[in-house]
């Protein structure tokens, strides 16, 4: 069977990536404990970064990775409210509905108010004492978008926030003044009356964020790379909704963000394997996204490897293909403990990686 896979991913390899390319970045997602047990050196199956939790780093991690031949990224949750319990502890950075309520959480994730100063300066301190505890290669944002999900077939998606906090902050960026009483009768104005307004004002917070992570990246860590972990949806996806509702413009982002990984779990989104390579298309197709190792900004998507549902080695291969197609100069999977676990993906990933090194 590895024979098999090996010549299988060979055919592909030559097809979908026209020459390898030793600076080409092949990723890895996660903690790799569970790569390791399994007796596997990083190195020795082609891998040459990996991205792990910022709270999953130590010395220990960081040494052996980098004696790998690995560059270490760190992921910081940027605006998870489950992150400290910060939410639970700090009820007033719950972001609020357009019914007036606090915002029901999504199947694993509690957004936070992005305007809520207090949450704001709690991240801004981890990231700096994160950056300062280790030789970094980059810090990877995740969960920079307002309120919501997207990972699903069917995304969960709330309007929000309308606190005290957001619509102060709307007002005096917009010039505006919101009619109504309560946050649901002022929602319902900012709708009628200035819609647009309101969008436009959800993606410069978001990019503001952006905007201060990289400040502070680059001034502890100035080689270091800021890059983002975002949805998979064009700018014509459900009428516009990734910019609508999540205030995610990549546009807007590209001058703050020097990679941009495309979190495109086909399987988790009830999409075909087909649809790594369309997006890599699509975001390729920016007139910013540059198809160098040397230039930024660049694009390293993220592809499911996870068995939610099933994704046979076959399948695994073929997005982590697609994945390092078109513009892309680098990819990685979600997660490494997902191809530990199966020596098929195993010995699927060492065929890719080590021919798109040569």
């Amino acid at each position: 069977m590895n024979t098999i896979l090996g010549a299988f991913a060979f055919i592909w390899i030559t097809s979908c990536v026209a020459e390898g390319n030793p600076d080409i970045i092949r990723g890895t997602y996660a903690h790799p404990k569970t790569f390791w047990d399994t007796g596997a050196k990083l190195d020795e199956y082609g891998v040459n970064a990996v991205f792990i939790h910022g709270k999953g780093i130590d010395e220990a991690t960081l040494k052996r990775a980098k004696a790998e031949g690995c560059k270490v990224f760190a992921e910081f949750p940027t605006l998870n409210g489950k992150y400290g319990d910060y939410v639970k502890n700090h009820p007033d950075a719950h972001p609020i509905d357009d019914s007036g309520n606090p915002a029901p959480p999504a199947t694993w994730f509690m957004g936070v108010c992005p305007t809520h100063k207090g949450f704001r300066e709690f991240r801004m301190k981890e990231l700096r004492e994160l950056l300062g505890k280790y030789e970094l290669d980059g810090i990877w944002m995740d969960y920079t978008h307002w309120h919501g999900q997207f990972e699903d077939p069917y995304p969960v998606l709330i309007k929000t926030c309308f606190n005290h906090s957001c619509l102060s902050e709307f007002e005096k960026w917009a010039g505006v003044e919101v009619i109504g009483n309560t946050p649901q009768e002022k929602a319902k104005w900012i709708f009628s009356n200035a819609a647009r307004k309101w969008e436009d004002w959800r993606v410069h917070v978001i990019v503001d964020w952006a905007k201060e992570i990289r400040a502070i990246t680059k001034e502890i860590r100035p080689n270091a790379l800021v890059g983002i972990f975002h949805t998979a949806w064009k700018d014509e996806d459900l009428s516009g909704v990734r910019r609508r509702c999540l205030g995610l413009d990549f546009d807007a982002l590209a001058e703050h963000v020097d990679v941009f990984s495309p979190m495109i779990y086909h399987g988790r989104s009830g999409k075909p394997p087909e649809y790594v390579e369309e997006f890599v298309a699509y975001l390729g197709a920016k007139p910013w996204l540059k198809g160098k190792a040397d230039s930024y900004p660049q694009m390293w998507p993220i592809v499911q490897a996870h068995d939610d549902p099933r994704v046979s080695p076959e399948e695994f291969g073929k997005v982590l293909r697609y994945g390092l197609g078109g513009k892309s100069t680098g990819v990685m999977m979600f997660t490494i403990a997902s191809v530990a676990k199966d020596p098929e993906k195993m010995e699927m990933m060492k065929a890719i990686y080590r021919e798109a090194a040569k």
